[in-house]
């Protein structure tokens, strides 16, 4: 991958850990139907790293943006929240500046609720999961936002010819991960090693021709077999998990997880997925958990539990902020998980 022309942030600002104990904020009234976007703007206000930025301005001093920016909208509202007086505020501040299919029921999937999350951080189409664009910048340097910076990685997918032993690699940005849980998956971490597990390579997909199995192989020009192995390609700041609950078909929840338990830690090591991790343990850990119950995604109620910067968990329902512990956190049907290294 080529170096990008100019960092639009560089890494060294990111700062991983608290810079500002603020303890708990207010919740969140409900504007009518936005139980899930008042979930989302509290697992990202949150976000040590986004709030850490945020409150020091890192982004809205020098922020040159003609109109309407999101991260600049999301500023007053995280410090509106942090710092609320009362026990919940009015989230009217982003929700007044999204759009309507953000915030309409009717045109929600599961697949489209994913793309959201960070969608309302940063203004991602709701078609794709692709990187903000920028007037002016190349595709390396898109990968140097903010928003990307914290969330994002590139997923390598490496195809080795049995034959020659020739290596070909292919790279895809993404701000989280897709998990199937419903088939043989019962926890994240058994989820996490289905996902990335070698495989051989499907012909389309690999871009070469596929013939019973075989691929052509563009350095030795014969067709072989190969395998495929995808992995996280560099240690990223931010991991969010989503847990395929939904059928992307009907967005009814899938009948086996609406009841299935899916097993998720407090701690993660993410150092056997991950390409350049140094063969150290590359620890993570849970700071968000976003649940929704009902059977459809159109239907029923999201909530969520955050770790706020006094190291306590709590529950945010709305404009309810109830203290919890660990062990309640952890016994969840969780639909999206928030991880920060």
């Amino acid at each position: 991958m080529a170096l990008p022309e100019r960092d639009l942030c560089p890494p060294q600002k990111i700062s991983m850990a608290w810079q500002q104990i603020c303890g708990v904020g207010g919740g969140l009234y409900n504007l009518g139907s936005t139980c899930f976007i008042n979930s989302i703007l509290q697992c990202l206000t949150y976000t040590p790293p986004l709030a850490n930025c945020l409150l020091s301005h890192e982004h809205s001093q020098p922020c040159a943006e003609q109109g309407f920016c999101m991260i600049c909208t999301m500023e007053v509202h995280m410090k509106e929240v942090l710092f609320c007086s009362g026990s919940a505020v009015l989230p009217v501040t982003v929700v007044s500046e999204l759009p309507q299919e953000t915030i309409s029921k009717k045109p929600l999937s599961g697949a489209f609720l994913r793309r959201k999350t960070l969608g309302i951080a940063n203004c991602l189409p709701s078609s794709e999961l692709q990187l903000p664009f920028i007037s002016g910048c190349d595709s390396s340097s898109q990968a140097s936002t903010l928003i990307h910076q914290i969330f994002g990685g590139f997923l390598r997918s490496r195809v080795t010819c049995f034959n020659c032993k020739a290596i070909s690699d292919t790279y895809k940005a993404f701000h989280d991960i897709l998990l199937d849980v419903n088939v043989k998956s019962s926890s994240v971490t058994e989820a996490l090693k289905d996902f990335l597990k070698p495989e051989q390579p499907d012909g389309h997909k690999c871009g070469k021709l596929q013939l019973w199995g075989l691929c052509l192989c563009s350095r030795c020009a014969q067709l072989a077999s190969a395998s495929k192995r995808l992995m996280i390609n560099h240690p990223i700041n931010v991991l969010a998990l989503c847990l395929k609950r939904f059928d992307a078909f009907s967005d009814r929840k899938i009948s086996k997880a609406c009841i299935q338990v899916v097993w998720y830690l407090e701690h993660l090591d993410l150092s056997t997925y991950v390409y350049r991790a140094a063969g150290e343990p590359l620890l993570y850990s849970l700071y968000g958990v976003l649940v929704h119950e009902g059977f459809s995604c159109n239907s029923g109620h999201y909530y969520c539990f955050v770790k706020a910067s006094d190291g306590w968990w709590y529950k945010m329902n709305d404009d309810s902020v109830v203290l919890c512990n660990i062990e309640t956190v952890l016994c969840q049907h969780a639909y999206l998980l928030f991880y920060d290294r």
